[in-house]
């Protein structure tokens, strides 16, 4: 009877892992995944097909196959912008230019901001379980104070990070991983404030002959109209630090 008790109490090694080695195990496995995807990309050299270039040379073929099979084309547009997103990969905007010219600037709109928020909450969450572990056991004393001002204004952050062009949407991306903003306002912010520069790029879409350089949709104008965007999305945060104070009752 005490033989049995002992045996039923002992634990193979195999049986199960630590959590922190099953842990491990998770991040190499992501990271190796990451890694590849990326290295796939730029060793195939596909990056040449994400080009203005190549899209007006193709532009016959894509209509051809989006008409006859325009369920199939917008899954797989979708499922494109997700791995590019996903991947922090070159060639979001020729993406959204091909959505807007293969489906019309609300449904290629649509399309791509579907792609980019799975895509970006991808990123986001692999940044997160990689990282953020290390950062704020390396540098959580010195980015407490970040990290709950960024927590407790999450949503006006992000949503001015996503309206201004001069920060990068992969950056965005990995840097928010690091925070402490919660899941569901990272995927929000994110869908409400790509919309106003998806939009722009796939109306231009629909102007695909005319265009002959990014820079001519991405003009001055079109840039400073973000920007203001994104600085009014900081109001709420300007008003509660220097907005009138509400007096204690009594």
């Amino acid at each position: 009877m005490k033989t049995h008790i002992m045996e039923s109490n002992m634990v193979s090694p195999s049986s199960s892992a630590p959590p922190s080695s099953q842990r491990a195990y998770g991040k190499a496995v992501i990271a190796l995944v990451l890694l590849a995807g990326i290295g796939v990309f730029f060793f195939f050299d596909l990056g040449r097909f994400l080009s203005l270039e190549t899209l007006k040379a193709n532009r016959d073929a894509l209509l051809g196959y989006t008409e006859s099979h325009f369920g199939l084309a917008i899954a797989l547009f979708i499922g494109i912008y997700i791995l590019q997103t996903a991947f922090s990969l070159p060639g979001g905007a020729i993406l959204t230019l091909t959505g807007g010219f293969l489906f019309g600037s609300l449904l290629g709109t649509l399309a791509v901001n579907i792609g980019a928020t799975i895509g970006a909450t991808l990123a986001f969450l692999a940044a997160r379980y990689l990282l953020r572990d290390w950062v704020e056991n390396k540098f959580g004393d010195r980015l407490g104070s970040i990290q709950a001002g960024f927590a407790k204004n999450a949503f006006s952050y992000l949503m001015t990070l996503r309206l201004i062009p001069a920060f990068p949407f992969f950056l965005v991306n990995l840097v928010s991983g690091l925070t402490r903003v919660n899941l569901g306002t990272y995927a929000f912010a994110t869908s409400i404030g790509i919309i106003p520069g998806s939009f722009v790029f796939a109306f231009a879409g629909r102007q695909l002959g005319t265009i002959n350089s990014l820079r001519e949709i991405a003009s001055p104008p079109v840039l400073l109209a973000f920007t203001l965007l994104g600085l009014l999305a900081l109001l709420p945060i300007a008003y509660r630090k220097w907005g009138p104070k509400k007096e204690p009752l009594g």
